[in-house]
């Protein structure tokens, strides 16, 4: 069951904010979701995983995808980014990096985590079956992208569910959490020591342990201040490189990390799914 915080009409159809109790993050997850408007039927969905200190508002406010996904007849849907409330704990030291805000997209097996912060079965199971009683989507098509840690997990979800998504894109991924700050402490902290784990949310250890998709397309900003410590798009242009899948990685100068880089591309890449969504 799902509650309707808002819904506004935008671009022939309708933009809408929902909440529900979630079962498997043990709180409430808000979550946005527009239709395109028009008796079109059931219509394919391109699923949006934001970045780190984002909720489902920020893609939903500043994103620019109603247009083309009207234009396509695509529904757009966007979540949280973690579990939130009082109950579910959060970075120790304060930070923004870890904890509410910063899901990973992972089920996390260490405590005090592992109660609350099972953003993976949210996200790949328990968000999809409710999208698709309550809404005209047609779940079998569907594409996924996602910004920063966002881009993360659209990359690990595409690569460890195959024949789940026809297509996969990313904006400002990070690559190789394994390998940079960001990744490490969340994966330790979520995880435990294992390393063996890690690679499973690991988009360049996964497709170097045999995981594969079609082909990728994946923006990134020359000017983001995060690109060489966190990111590393080189990592999966190698990797890509070496395993054959056909990589798109545009370099899109004097960009950033924020909404304006992402609005900027967006209708890019819902074009470039919807091709794949109606193929």
């Amino acid at each position: 069951m799902i509650e309707t915080l808002s819904e506004v009409r935008a671009h022939g159809g309708v933009q809408g904010v929902y909440r529900h109790a979630s079962a498997v993050t043990h709180t409430d997850m808000i979550f946005s979701v527009f239709v395109p408007g028009g008796a079109r039927g059931a219509m394919p969905v391109l699923w949006y995983l934001s970045g780190l200190t984002c909720t489902h508002a920020n893609v939903t406010e500043k994103g620019e995808f109603r247009a083309a996904c009207a234009e396509a007849g695509v529904i757009f849907v966007a979540t949280d980014t973690s579990p939130r409330g009082e109950e579910v704990p959060d970075d120790p030291d304060g930070l923004w990096d870890f904890g509410q805000g910063a899901g990973f997209y992972v089920d996390a097996t260490e405590a005090p985590w592992d109660r609350h912060f099972n953003m993976w079965s949210y996200v790949a199971d328990e968000l999809p079956a409710m999208v698709a009683e309550h809404f005209p989507a047609d779940i079998k098509r569907q594409s996924i992208t996602g910004h920063s840690m966002g881009g993360h997990g659209a990359l690990t979800l595409a690569l460890r569910l195959p024949g789940r998504f026809r297509s996969v894109s990313a904006f400002a991924p990070i690559v190789a959490p394994s390998q940079v700050p960001w990744g490490r402490k969340a994966l330790r902290h979520y995880l435990g020591e294992d390393r063996a784990a890690w690679r499973k949310h690991d988009a360049v250890a996964a497709i170097e342990d045999g995981a594969r998709v079609a082909e990728l397309l994946v923006d990134i900003g020359l000017a983001d201040p995060f690109l060489e410590k966190e990111l590393r798009p080189e990592l999966l242009e190698a990797a890509c490189a070496d395993a054959g899948i056909p990589l798109t990685l545009r370099r899109q100068a004097g960009y950033d990390h924020s909404y304006y880089f992402i609005s900027t591309f967006m209708a890019d890449h819902v074009r470039w799914h919807a091709e794949r969504l109606t193929a």
